[in-house]
């Protein structure tokens, strides 16, 4: 908290987060690109993928060092005995996605018109066991995130490709994910865009602050932090205690409106998850 503190006040987040009023979801994709271009000119696109590992050759090599022996590993093989494992009435998850599951976690999050809701893939985890007479599982960790984890990790290489309809709904859905984007909240009176993309690069006194133009490819994330696996639901909620702004609960329609927002603005760049971060 006190290291939030500090970069509000050293280097005087004083953005007023304004968001062009009527741009179209592609008109913001190409800004938000173009921006990060600019101020990474160095940086390939498809590096972003790598957060601040492709910003930072120091914090780079520290992590190139823990992939060798991936923390999510483990993960990887639980999530797949649990999608693998039938459910009481004997069918599996793979009865409930296209292409039974496998390599589509690029398509995530996405909007349904029939249900005028925006759907992640957690979300479709859980509503698959509901469909087949299974209790929901948590949000946050453990067997929701093993599984997400291995879905991500069958989908390596295909690139985020989120869609915004024209539709009503699915529009005001992208828009009330941009406005928690950039929005200022808590009594750090902080936005996501205030650290991760205006300040994106500098630090939190050791930290670096990772860009968010492909923040979402990595998902669900092993966090040291944590000492286990979370799904980016988990890592919203932190951001926001950390500007003492009270959180949203995971999956609800605010923070699935905000990964609407915040995964379309990584359309076209490879998924690499699960990953591995501070």
């Amino acid at each position: 908290m006190k290291k939030l503190l500090t970069i509000a006040t050293t280097l005087g987040l004083m953005f007023s987060g304004s968001i062009a009023v009527q741009a179209s979801p592609q008109q913001d994709l190409k800004e938000f690109r173009s921006y990060f271009a600019k101020r990474f000119p160095d940086v390939p696109f498809q590096e972003f993928v790598n957060g601040v590992y492709a910003i930072d050759k120091a914090s780079r090599a520290q992590w190139e060092s823990i992939e060798e022996f991936p923390p999510y590993e483990l993960s990887i093989d639980k999530g797949k005995k649990l999608f693998e494992t039938p459910f009481a009435n004997g069918k599996t998850y793979a009865s409930c996605f296209r292409n039974g599951g496998m390599g589509i976690k690029q398509d995530y999050p996405y909007f349904d018109t029939s249900s005028g809701k925006v759907v992640t893939l957690e979300g479709a985890i859980n509503d698959c066991r509901v469909k087949n007479g299974e209790k929901p599982l948590g949000w946050k960790k453990g067997k929701i995130a093993d599984i997400s984890a291995y879905m991500a990790y069958t989908s390596r290489g295909n690139k985020t490709n989120v869609k915004i309809p024209a539709d009503t709904a699915a529009m005001a859905a992208y828009e009330r994910g941009k406005n928690h984007f950039y929005a200022k909240r808590g009594q750090l009176n902080m936005s996501c865009a205030d650290c991760h993309q205006w300040n994106a690069g500098n630090r939190i006194r050791a930290d670096l602050l990772s860009p968010a133009l492909g923040q979402t490819t990595h998902f669900p994330v092993y966090r040291s932090k944590w000492g286990a696996l979370g799904t980016i639901h988990r890592r919203y909620g932190g951001c926001n205690k950390q500007v003492r702004f009270k959180p949203f609960k995971a999956q609800s329609d605010e923070y699935k409106a905000l990964e609407y927002f915040h995964t379309y603005m990584s359309d076209g760049l490879e998924l690499n998850g699960p990953g591995a971060r501070k």
